[in-house]
């Protein structure tokens, strides 16, 4: 028995040949197109889902565990600064958006790798080259030296595939995470990499200033230089000229300030010529007051004038006394008076040689002020020739002085630098790698995860790919675009209920379907539903003999009487659908039989009778080819309001094109998912070759999750959810 398909098409009540075309050309929405693309490929998805997992276990069993050790350090953007001396890199440097960048990529540098090489002597270890599963055996030819470097080199290698570096997000902190198959050595590399780490960043903050040491210190050199010839200048011109500096000192402008030899004596010359002047006027005054007022006013102040001067007075007194009693001759008063005469001559002498001494010192001091004089204006003359001998000593002694004190600034800032990076280091370590206890790979969920998603991707994949090539019409829509010819209708499969059953019951699918051709049909001619029709596929087993005798059946109901021609001389099939005999039939008229009554099988269906294929003939074409066949159909057409032929498929065989030159035209038959749309136009072509009028086609095998998103009956009766049937 072969399978009945139902049409799930919408109303059938079109207007025109083209409304069975334009009701089935609505396309599906993209996304329920692909989720039909995956139940059509369910079970090669499947497959490869399963395959992906069955790989993703297996690969787990056969990985070797691995140890995992992090270090867990802090990178500031700034760095302390002990010495308060500034580095020669400008200070906003680290403040750039770059810099975490640059700390990750250097953290994942080469050099740094080789420096954890050296560090560790892993190039000699063959512990770490067992724990990556590495035989450096291949590397140990050539020399000694030549051996080393490839087992240096390879080692960097595997170093820089097995660290990881993680940022943490919104912090200054990174995990440096590295992988082996032994723990000791996981946690050894992974605390030995961060601190060659810092360690290099140490030495690169030193290697930034060598080359402002290395200009420094020849700008010092030549510098130096300059300061030892600019003073033997200014030393040897001052020994020349006979210029003494004493010291030396810098005005508020800039210019010399020194004391010489000359100046200094000027100087002390000019305070002894002052006090000698000072001197001198006083000594005249004295002079002159001596000689207006005789030497009583130096008398009055000369200690042996004033005591002379005491004893005449005493003397006198005594003398005034007697002379109260005696006479000036008295021997005593006589006596006294030559006393005081005596005493004033002394006075009188005194006084003399008073005014003399004070002559003589006026004249001592005005000697030595004229003395000083004279001294003071040949010093003065030195002066001013030395003065104009010191402004060339100047210029030397000003461009010894720049030099010097470039040199002296030069010479402090290389100390700066010397001492630049001497400082707090910016990075920390916070956590340091302890030995791990438990591997971290293989991790089972995660593989099966990756796995799983790795099995999606090439599901899709492959999917994408046998979707893409394969040219098989899988819904209504595609048919009219691919074909050009009208869709007449859709037909499920069903597979619940028999054949028999559904064509009986006018309300099945079955029955709803093939109204909906029957109806579609009914508007391919100017006269309604051809007289004479044939019916046929591209190849066998596409529903065609099941459509055909399902549309004999609904011609039937309308009260037409129907005359059903089993023309498949090589596999006839409708006598074992209609339940009726098959001894003979078709190919007994055709053979020269003429009782055509004799050959003709009435029915359980109204108005429907079968004429069966008859005997298998040994050549079916040569049958189809003579003009009996055109006859025949005449005469059936005069004895039947409708005649219905049950053709071969057209690929490969003769007989469809044959018989489609004695009936008005051809209802071809469609499987979806089956013949690609080559073959299927292929077979057209070959109709259209004859001349053959093609009504339309009808889609059969279209799956059951297709109704889904329109082409079925679902509203009213849900046929579409409860009656199926598996069609033959």
């Amino acid at each position: 028995m072969k399978p009945i398909y139902a049409v799930i098409d919408g109303d059938s009540s079109t207007g025109s040949n083209s409304g069975p075309q334009e009701y089935e050309s609505g396309a599906a929405p993209a996304l329920l197109q692909n989720w039909q693309i995956v139940l059509r490929w369910k079970w090669v998805i499947g497959a490869i889902l399963l395959g992906s997992l069955a790989v993703g276990v297996l690969v787990t069993l056969l990985m070797v565990p691995k140890y995992a050790a992090t270090v867990r350090v802090e990178i500031s953007r700034e760095q302390k600064n002990i010495t308060k001396v500034e580095g020669v890199d400008p200070t906003d440097a680290r403040q750039d958006l770059e810099f975490y960048e640059t700390q990750y990529s250097l953290l994942k540098s080469r050099s740094l790798a080789e420096r954890v090489v050296r560090d560790l002597r892993l190039a000699t270890r063959d512990e770490f080259f067992a724990a990556h599963g590495v035989n450096p055996s291949s590397e140990d030819v050539g020399s000694a030296l030549q051996r080393q470097q490839r087992r240096e080199k390879l080692a960097a290698d595997l170093l820089l595939r097995h660290v990881n570096i993680t940022p943490i997000r919104q912090s200054s902190l990174v995990d440096v995470r590295y992988i082996s198959g032994s723990p000791t050595l996981s946690a050894e590399i992974a605390n030995s990499w961060v601190h060659q780490f810092i360690q290099a960043t140490i030495d690169r903050r030193f290697e930034s200033t060598a080359d402002a040491r290395k200009f420094l210190e020849g700008r010092l050199s030549d510098l130096r230089t300059r300061v030892e010839r600019s003073e033997r200048d200014a030393v040897n011109y001052a020994s020349q000229r006979g210029i003494v500096m004493l010291n030396r000192g810098e005005s508020s402008e800039g210019g010399g300030g020194a004391q010489t030899l000359v100046s200094a004596d000027l100087e002390a010359l000019n305070e002894s010529l002052s006090k000698a002047i000072a001197d001198r006027v006083a000594m005249e005054s004295r002079v002159r007051q001596g000689n207006a007022q005789g030497a009583a006013a130096e008398a009055l102040s000369n200690p042996a004038i004033a005591q002379l001067r005491q004893r005449r007075a005493e003397a006198a007194a005594e003398y005034s006394k007697l002379l109260v009693q005696f006479e000036p001759e008295y021997p005593e008063a006589k006596a006294l008076s030559e006393q005081v005469r005596a005493l004033d001559a002394s006075i009188a002498r005194e006084e003399k040689r008073v005014g003399a001494g004070l002559q003589l010192e006026y004249q001592q001091a005005l000697q030595r002020e004229q003395k000083l004089r004279n001294s003071v204006e040949e010093l003065k003359a030195n002066l001013e020739g030395e003065q104009r001998n010191s402004i060339q000593y100047n210029i030397y002694q000003r461009e010894a002085d720049t030099n010097r004190q470039l040199y002296n600034a030069l010479l402090q800032r290389y100390k700066e630098i010397g001492v630049a990076g001497v400082g707090a280091n910016n990075i920390s370590i916070v956590d340091p790698a302890k030995v791990p206890d438990n591997p971290t790979s293989p991790n089972l969920v995660l593989n099966l995860a990756l796995a799983l998603l790795t099995g999606v991707a090439l599901a899709a994949a492959v999917t994408f790919i046998i979707n893409q090539i394969d040219e098989s019409i899988h819904e209504p829509s595609q048919v009219s675009a691919a074909l050009k010819i009208p869709l007449l209708g859709s037909v499920p499969e069903v597979t619940d209920e028999s054949a028999i059953a559904l064509l009986s019951d006018v309300k099945s699918v079955v029955s709803e379907a093939y109204l909906t051709v029957r109806s579609n049909l009914s508007f391919s001619t100017d006269h309604g539903i051809p007289k004479t029709f044939l019916v046929t596929s591209t190849r066998a087993a596409e529903g065609k003999s099941t459509s055909c005798f399902a549309l004999a059946v609904m011609l039937g109901r309308t009260g037409k009487k129907v005359i059903l021609v089993d023309a498949d001389l090589r596999s006839p099939s409708v006598h074992e659908i209609a339940n009726v005999s098959g001894a003979s039939g078709l190919s007994n008229i055709l053979a020269g039989a003429n009782d055509l009554s004799a050959h003709l099988r009435g029915t359980n269906y109204q108005g429907l009778t079968v004429l069966p294929a008859g005997p298998v003939p040994p050549s079916a074409a040569e049958l189809l080819s003579g003009d009996r066949l055109i006859g025949l159909i005449k005469q059936l057409a005069e004895m039947f309001d409708h005649v219905v032929i049950d053709s071969p498929p057209i690929l490969g065989l003769a007989d469809a094109p044959l018989l489609s030159r004695a009936v008005e035209g051809c209802v071809f038959v469609v499987q979806a998912e089956g013949v690609a749309i080559r073959g299927v136009q292929a077979a057209l072509n070959r109709l259209h070759a004859v001349n053959a009028h093609v009504y339309g086609a009808v889609l059969t095998k279209v799956k059951s999750h297709r109704v889904g998103y329109g082409y079925g009956y679902d509203y009213g009766y849900g046929y579409g959810r409860d009656s199926k049937q598996q069609a033959g």
